[in-house]
């Protein structure tokens, strides 16, 4: 079943996936701090990132409470390492594909998955946040695995996956965490 489940994910555009148990996921807290440095604009901006998700301990408490995760990868190149548009544009490919893994398989993880995506939600050009209203889409909207306090370098190891694919790519992660 994880093969045929590998194989769909790849399928459907990843570059790799893999299966992991969650409580070999190293967690950490301080990733909520490069959040607040607002390093992507999204902080406070999105309902899906910090503050707007809650308190950062409550919700590496909450990945925690799954018992596995599905990682999965994308690559896309780049014209350059400043190809600014390019690595937005790879995003977005991102969330198509962490999109098409939720309708294609939305079954194979049993009742209430994490889905959690790249770089924050990316559903809607702007956020419904920004101009105070719900959120738009919230069964489709997801959060970023650093949101969550994943330590994504590590995961993609732990996932048996390089971090870094080479100059002039950018590499996106994503994961269903499963199995309360």
């Amino acid at each position: 079943m994880k093969h045929d489940i590998i194989e769909k994910i790849i399928s459907l555009g990843a570059h790799k996936a893999g299966f992991v148990e969650v409580a070999d996921i190293k967690f950490d807290s301080a990733f909520r701090k490069l959040c607040e440095s607002n390093a992507c604009g999204n902080y406070n901006r999105s309902w899906m990132c910090p503050p707007c998700m809650g308190e950062i301990n409550a919700l590496i408490a909450q990945a925690k409470a799954y018992k596995h995760a599905l990682v999965y990868q994308k690559v896309d190149p780049l014209e350059d390492s400043y190809d600014f548009e390019g690595m937005m544009d790879a995003g977005k490919r991102m969330n198509d594909l962490t999109q098409k893994i939720r309708d294609t398989l939305g079954d194979e993880f049993g009742e209430h998955p994490l889905r959690l995506g790249a770089g924050g939600c990316r559903l809607c050009e702007k956020c419904a946040k920004i101009t105070n209203e719900p959120c738009r889409y919230p069964d489709k909207a997801m959060s970023s695995l650093e949101t969550f306090g994943v330590d994504v370098s590590a995961l993609a190891a732990l996932a048996g996956m390089k971090y870094i694919n080479g100059q002039d790519t950018v590499t996106y992660f994503g994961a269903v965490f499963f199995g309360e």
